[in-house]
């Protein structure tokens, strides 16, 4: 009985201290989440290392937008403009982005294209701005 506490023991402490090394692992730099987490994203981030980026085109944001809170940037990247690709590369890869678009494809692809490009930190708005109504937060009207 004694060697078999011993071996459960020995069992336990390889699994608590693997689950503590997955604890120290960094979360992923590039995620989506939903609605309310992407709020949280923007009132927990510190103003001079945020911006929220809407990458709907001049009509799309003319009906609303998702307002960056406590004085963040706001910028538009239209996804569907020619310069697309360049004009997010021109942007500061060190600081935290919070991009969102209407439904969450394009912002999905852009995800990717600016981890590609080398941004350390991205945060994704799943569902888009269509996410964010349904969860009744708050758009800004122009």
């Amino acid at each position: 009985m004694t060697r078999r506490f011993a071996s459960f023991l020995a069992v336990l402490a390889v699994a608590l201290s693997a689950c503590a090394g997955s604890a120290a692992v960094e979360a992923d730099p590039f995620v989506r989440v939903g609605a309310s987490q992407f709020a949280d994203a923007m009132a927990q981030a510190s103003e001079r290392d945020r911006t929220v980026v809407d990458l709907r085109t001049n009509e799309e944001v003319a009906a609303g937008f998702i307002d960056a809170t406590d004085g963040a940037d706001w910028v538009q990247v239209d996804f569907y403009a020619s310069d697309f690709e360049a004009k997010l590369d021109a942007l500061p890869k060190d600081v935290h982005y919070l991009i969102y678009c209407n439904s969450g494809n394009r912002s999905g692809t852009t995800l990717r294209i600016m981890k590609d490009l080398g941004f350390t930190r991205v945060t994704e708005l799943g569902g888009g701005i269509q996410a964010w109504l349904a969860a009744e937060l708050p758009v800004v009207q122009p």
